[in-house]
């Protein structure tokens, strides 16, 4: 089983205190907002544990900010999860229904008759964005723009039900992962505003696609049963085994080497941070924060892995809910008509 496959990440170095008090935020608050709708859902929801994802890949958070990190993970995984029927194999209807999330992200009101996961992403975009940065608030909504239009190019994978080339792979997985946003997410938990030209310098430029692609490719493998069993074409293992005529272990094996040269290729340049800093004449705040965001992006990737090698979501997930139907038990996102207008990114 995928499942039982490890890769050569450190373990967290710790994990957030608040970890209890996440949990029962977390409880409350999927179940206000309509994201779990019975005992069942419920149960099976309690079983991933976001907040315990949030407490390890988080660990500079804690209260309020560890609560606003855990339920973004639940947003993430719940509406994930909504595609997995019919709306994933509608690339235009799945265009609209993310359109009025993306206006959302840019600063829209939800409607008042808003189903869960939209009434759901509406309120973690205005805590996340209360107090942060204009350059960051500016920034997380063209992420998030990328997140929810790259559903409608997940569903047009499964319509054409083989796998792409690795280049448009990472194009639309990317996306669907969102994970530059709970790097962005960390930096705000921690309190911290990296300098412009630290941030975009080519060292943290290319530690951030590397937290992000281990981050993903990690979990196509453990995710990879669940994804093929549903349709889902953009998982690593399955585009290698298409592009090279691998085997599943060998796909498997070769995963895992990508990952590998990522990760050294992330301790390498973690080094050069210091001498970095030197050389853009940061002060000592802004340099303590360039080490923090390492941290942060390290803490992710170490964090995301110890977690899913522990949740149920994946290795109970054939006793829970059919193979090749949603992995959701409640449809929270509702359908646009399907005469809606679409809505254009900005």
């Amino acid at each position: 089983m995928p499942q039982d496959i490890d890769f050569a990440l450190p373990a967290p170095s710790r994990i957030s205190p608040g970890l209890d008090r996440a949990r029962l935020h977390n409880a409350a608050w999927v179940r206000r907002l309509g994201l779990v709708t019975d005992d069942r859902s419920a149960a099976w929801y309690d079983s991933w544990d976001m907040p315990r994802l949030a407490a390890l890949g988080f660990p500079h958070a804690d209260g309020p900010g560890l609560d606003l990190c855990a339920d973004a993970m639940a947003f993430f995984f719940v509406f994930d999860d909504q595609f997995d029927g019919p709306l994933g194999r509608d690339p235009a209807r799945t265009s609209r229904v993310c359109g009025q999330l993306t206006d959302i992200a840019h600063g829209a009101a939800a409607p008042t008759d808003a189903d869960p996961c939209t009434a759901a992403f509406a309120d973690i975009r205005s805590r996340e964005i209360r107090g942060a940065h204009p350059a960051w608030i500016a920034r997380t909504a063209h992420e998030w723009e990328y997140y929810f239009a790259a559903q409608a190019h997940e569903a047009i994978g499964r319509l054409r039900g083989t796998p792409a080339d690795m280049e448009t792979y990472l194009q639309v997985r990317r996306g669907i992962a969102g994970t530059d946003l709970p790097l962005s997410l960390g930096e705000r938990a921690a309190g911290i505003t990296v300098p412009a030209a630290a941030f975009h310098a080519p060292q943290l430029r290319i530690m951030r696609q590397t937290a992000i692609d281990v981050t993903l490719m990690c979990n196509d493998v453990y995710s990879v049963e669940k994804e093929e069993a549903r349709g889902d074409m953009d998982n690593l293992v399955l585009v290698l085994e298409s592009a090279r005529h691998l085997t599943r272990d060998a796909a498997v094996a070769e995963a895992r080497r990508h990952v590998d040269r990522r990760v050294g290729r992330f301790d390498e340049l973690a080094v050069q941070t210091t001498a970095l800093c030197a050389q853009l004449g940061l002060g000592p705040e802004e340099e303590a924060a360039v080490h923090t965001y390492v941290d942060i992006m390290a803490a992710w990737m170490s964090g995301y892995h110890a977690w899913q090698t522990e949740t149920l979501r994946y290795r109970t997930a054939p006793e829970v809910v059919p193979a090749s139907g949603p992995g959701y038990l409640d449809q929270i996102l509702h359908n646009s008509p399907a005469n809606a207008p679409c809505h254009q990114a900005s």
